[in-house]
C-alpha cells in the first residue's frame, strides 16, 4: 500500500462547499478568487442571494446565475432613486432558478402584471413571498396565487397598483389556498380586495393587518366564518370595532392576539373574544389615545386564559384588583410589559411581586414607579431573570441598588445613573448587568 498525504485538492466538493457554509459573506468572495475549482464550488453552494435590481442588472443576468446555479432564496431589492429591473430581467431569472422556493422584491417599481405572470409559470415551486414598494397590481398577485400550488407564506407592503380606482380586479385564492399559512397586509389603502384570498385560505395559521385604510369589521366577519384554524392575528393601526372582535373569537383555537391602537376596540369587543378564545399565550394591547380598555377587560381575561404566558400592556390603565385577579388565575404568567399607565405604582408592582410566581421578565415604562416597588422586587418573584425600567422618574439609584444587591443573577436594564460602589456591593461573583435601556418598548 502506498502512503502519499492528502492535500486542499483531494477534498469532495461537498467537504469544500461545507467549508464555505462556515465562513463570512466576504471571507467567501475572497477564497473564491483563490482558483477556478474554488470559484465553482463557492457559487453552486450557494443557496441564499440579494442582488441589487436596478435596471442594469439586465444585462448580467445570465453570468450571474450561471455561477450561482443552485439560488433557492433570492432578495431583489432596489434603492427609491434609482430604475429597477423590468419584466425581462425577471423573466430570465425565472428560467435560471426554477427550484425558487423563496422571493423578496423590494421597490421593484418597474416591474408589471405580465413580468410577474410569467415569473409564476416558471417558479411554480415557490413558498414563501415578500413583496413591498412595487407597482403591480391584481392580475399579477393573481398569477402568483394560480401557478404557485406549495405558496405557505404571503408579506404584502405598498402594493401600489392594486389600490388604482381603475382595477376592480380582486385577489383569490387560486391554487395557492390550499396551502396558505401565513398573510401579512402592511400600508395598503385597499387591502379588502385580499379579502377573497384571506377567506379561501381555509388553513390560514397567521395573518397580520397593519395601517390597512378601510373598515375591517365586515371583511373580519366574512373571514373568521371560512377560516376556523386562525392561531395568531394581529391588527395595527385599523378600523376595526367590537363587532370585528366579536367575529374573532369564533376562532376558537386563537392563542396570540395584537390590537395594538385600534381605537374602536373596547372591553365589550376583548371579554367577547377572551370568553370563547380561551388557548390565548400572548395578548399585545396598546390603548393609544382612547384607552377603552381597562381593568374590565383584564379581569375578563384572567377569568378565561389561564394558559397566558405573555402580556403586554400600552396605555392600558390597570389597578391592583385586576392584576391581583391576573397573578392569581394565570399562573403560567412568564412575560410582563406595563407601558405609559398612569395607575402603575409601587402597590401594583407589590401585588406582580408577591403573587407573579412564574415571571421571568418584566418591563416597566413611564410609569410612577418608585424605589419601594423595586424593594418589593428584590423579595419577590423568585424566578425573575431580567428587569427593564425606562423614563420611571421616581426610580433613582438608591432603589435600582438595592434590587441588584438583593438578587444578584438579575439582569437589569435601566436608564437610571448608577453609582459604581452599588455595582460593587452586589459582589464579585454576580452577574448583574446595569446598562442603559436601548431598544424596543416591548419584551422579547
Amino acid at each position: 500500500m502506498v502512503d502519499h498525504d492528502l492535500t486542499i485538492s483531494d477534498l469532495p466538493d461537498a467537504c469544500l462547499a461545507r467549508v464555505f457554509h462556515f465562513l463570512a459573506p466576504l471571507d467567501r468572495k475572497q477564497c473564491s478568487l483563490v482558483c477556478r475549482w474554488w470559484l465553482l464550488v463557492e457559487g453552486q453552494s450557494h443557496h441564499r442571494l440579494t442582488l441589487n435590481a436596478r435596471t442594469d442588472l439586465t444585462s448580467v443576468v445570465r453570468s450571474v446565475f450561471n455561477r450561482f446555479d443552485s439560488v433557492t432564496k433570492l432578495s431583489l431589492k432596489c434603492d427609491r432613486k434609482s430604475v429597477s429591473i423590468g419584466d425581462e430581467a425577471l423573466v430570465n431569472i425565472s428560467q435560471y432558478c426554477e427550484n425558487l422556493i423563496r422571493l423578496k422584491l423590494r421597490s421593484c417599481r418597474e416591474l408589471t402584471d405580465t413580468g410577474v405572470l410569467k415569473f409564476a409559470k416558471n417558479c411554480r415551486k415557490l413558498r414563501k413571498l415578500s413583496v413591498g414598494s412595487c407597482c403591480f397590481g391584481a392580475r399579477g398577485m393573481n398569477g402568483v396565487m394560480d401557478n404557485c400550488l406549495f405558496l405557505e407564506e404571503l408579506s404584502v407592503k405598498r402594493l401600489q397598483t392594486v389600490v388604482d380606482g381603475n382595477q376592480t380586479e380582486e385577489i383569490r385564492p387560486g391554487v395557492a389556498g390550499s396551502a396558505l399559512r401565513m398573510i401579512s397586509l402592511k400600508d395598503m389603502y385597499n387591502g379588502q380586495r385580499f379579502e377573497p384570498l384571506i377567506s379561501g385560505s381555509k388553513k390560514l395559521k397567521t395573518l397580520r393587518i397593519v395601517r390597512c385604510y378601510g373598515d375591517w369589521d365586515k371583511v373580519l366577519q366574512v373571514v373568521t366564518r371560512n377560516v376556523k384554524e386562525l392561531v395568531e392575528l394581529h391588527l395595527e393601526r385599523l378600523q376595526v370595532s367590537d363587532l370585528g372582535l366579536a367575529a374573532v373569537s369564533s376562532c376558537r383555537g386563537l392563542e396570540i392576539l395584537h390590537l395594538l391602537k385600534t381605537p374602536d376596540c373596547s372591553n365589550l369587543g376583548l371579554t367577547s373574544v377572551v370568553e370563547k378564545c380561551t388557548l390565548l399565550r400572548k395578548l399585545h394591547i396598546d390603548g393609544w389615545k382612547t384607552r377603552r380598555i381597562n381593568d374590565e377587560g383584564l379581569i375578563s381575561v384572567a377569568r378565561n386564559c389561564p394558559n397566558l404566558q405573555e402580556l403586554v400592556l400600552i396605555n392600558v390603565d390597570i389597578t391592583r384588583s385586576g392584576l391581583d385577579l391576573l397573578s392569581t388565575n394565570c399562573r403560567k404568567l412568564e412575560r410582563l410589559a406595563l407601558c405609559g399607565s398612569e395607575t402603575i405604582g409601587d402597590a401594583e408592582i407589590s401585588c406582580i411581586a408577591a403573587k407573579c410566581r412564574a415571571l421571568r421578565k418584566l418591563c416597566i415604562k413611564s410609569c410612577p414607579v418608585s424605589d419601594y416597588g423595586m424593594e418589593a422586587l428584590a423579595v419577590g418573584c423568585p424566578n425573575l431573570v431580567k428587569v427593564k425600567v425606562k423614563k420611571c422618574k421616581g426610580v433613582t439609584s438608591d432603589g435600582v441598588g438595592w434590587l441588584m444587591a438583593s438578587r444578584g443573577s438579575l439582569t437589569v436594564n435601566l436608564d437610571a445613573p448608577i453609582v459604581e460602589n452599588q455595582i460593587a456591593n452586589a459582589g464579585n461573583d454576580s452577574r448583574v448587568l446595569a446598562v442603559v435601556a436601548i431598544g424596543q418598548d416591548q419584551i422579547r
